[in-house]
């Protein structure tokens, strides 16, 4: 007996030995705690926020990234408190708390979230698709084939899809579940959505982008020469890597930290601002945090700014961009937007920076500040858009983000082409979606 309690000693010491250089580990200090805070936040998100099935979300846009630990990782939705709690052996655990017109936020218990923060619902304003201008600018049997081949069920898992042609709805289609007034992740969108707010502050008099010492992160950390155009370029100099693998610094500030900003502000200087191009979320966490100074206290009071300023006055009434623990709005990565709400935020610029009812929002040259492109990017990227896509007029950009989001502005064309899903280490089709589109154009014809 006195062998097995002793065979069970050592056992028990080398489970807490290995416990503990686990815990230690690489692999116990990101990894493990951003799997558990990607599913604890995206589920909490597409649940509340989107609607899906929390079985649903998880197959499509979170356990293809977990791959083989996805079983290891669990995910309990409690709809009392609006919580998701997620836990990897017991070990490993993160919670995220969703609040009306607020999404969710992963909770580490800082102090400085309020629960029961809310804002209301907008008004919806309604967009009709508009079968007579389309069959007058396209050919309908072509624009169909369109979609088809778009929403086609090969693992791609395209959820939505919406083309406006000079500001009307002209075709939209969605997967099962899914409607023109689900809110769905954009994921680095939402960067584009930071370059159109600095426009927005531009064109009140509020800010000048290139002005230094306007990010208060970085002014604390004595960096005040780094000003909100390096941040929205990828030029700020600052290290964070982003491979998105679960291990790297970007995936550590998403999932782990409860001050993203502060973070993004404190990584090393590895360069000058404006010398090097370095694509990194943090950058833009950062330019949106100066920009908040000029929209409110708190995130509810930011984000009723926010619809006041842009949303509301675009009918963007199924919008909602999330903050993290400390209350900094999540510029980088956060918003949820329903497919119609993403194609009006490219309309403004097709609109000459102007709303509907012709109020203007941004500066009319914002859309060659927004293009230019930026030193280093190969060309590919201006200021919180892309513009590289093969195949179509040179004057296309972009909106893109991860698994797939792509919101094309094709000027030269007057349509806006966003798609909308969840692929996951395969291509998603986008550019031959919008390749399509632009095939099915009629010729004009003379008078």
């Amino acid at each position: 007996m006195r062998i097995l309690s002793w065979i069970g000693g050592v056992i028990a010491a080398l489970v807490l030995v290995g416990l503990i250089a686990l815990n230690v580990s690489p692999i116990g200090r990101i990894y493990l705690p951003t799997a558990t805070g990607i599913t604890a936040k995206q589920v909490c998100s597409l649940h509340f926020v989107s609607g899906l099935t929390p079985d649903r979300a998880r197959a499509l846009y979170i356990d293809p990234l977990l791959g083989g630990a996805a079983g290891l990782v669990s995910a309990n939705v409690d709809t009392q408190d609006n919580s998701v709690h997620s836990r990897v052996l017991g070990l490993w655990h993160q919670e995220a708390v969703y609040r009306e017109g607020l999404g969710c936020t992963l909770v580490h218990g800082s102090g400085e979230f309020d629960p029961d923060a809310r804002l209301a619902p907008l008004a919806v304003t309604p967009m009709v698709l508009d079968a007579t201008h389309r069959d007058a600018h396209f050919d309908p049997a072509a624009l169909n084939a369109a979609l088809d081949a778009a929403m086609t069920q090969d693992g791609r898992n395209t959820l939505g899809v919406v083309v406006l042609h000079q500001g009307r709805l002209i075709a939209e289609r969605y997967a099962e579940g899914v409607d023109e007034t689900t809110p769905l992740h954009g994921w680095s969108m939402t960067k584009s959505l930071a370059a159109t707010m600095a426009g927005v502050l531009t064109q009140r008099g509020l800010i000048d982008v290139t002005a230094e010492g306007q990010v208060p992160a970085l002014v604390a950390a004595g960096r005040r020469e780094i000003t909100v155009d390096h941040l929205l370029r990828m030029t700020a100099g600052l290290a964070g890597y982003e491979l998105n693998n679960g291990m790297d610094p970007n995936s550590d500030m998403l999932f782990t930290e409860s001050d993203m900003a502060t973070f993004a502000a404190t990584r090393e200087q590895i360069a000058a601002p404006g010398g090097v191009w370095d694509y990194q979320s943090g950058n833009t966490v950062l330019a949106g945090s100066a920009l908040e100074e000029f929209l409110g206290d708190t995130p509810q009071e930011e984000i009723a700014r926010i619809r006041e300023w842009l949303f509301e006055p675009l009918g963007m009434a199924h919008s909602i961009l999330e903050s993290d623990e400390a209350g900094t709005l999540q510029w980088s990565s956060y918003m949820y937007a329903s497919a119609r709400d993403w194609a009006r935020l490219g309309q403004l610029y097709l609109d000459g920076g102007r709303a509907p009812d012709g109020t203007r929002l941004i500066p009319e040259d914002w859309i060659d500040y927004v293009t230019e492109p930026t030193p280093g990017s190969s060309g590919d990227y201006g200021s919180g858009y892309w513009m590289y896509e093969v195949g179509l007029p040179d004057d296309n950009f972009m909106m893109n983000g991860f698994q797939g989001q792509l919101t094309y502005i094709i000027p030269s064309e007057e349509l806006v082409i966003v798609r909308l899903g969840a692929t996951n280490f395969r291509h998603d089709g986008s550019p031959e979606f919008a390749r399509a589109v632009v095939a099915a154009r009629l010729e004009p014809t003379e008078n």
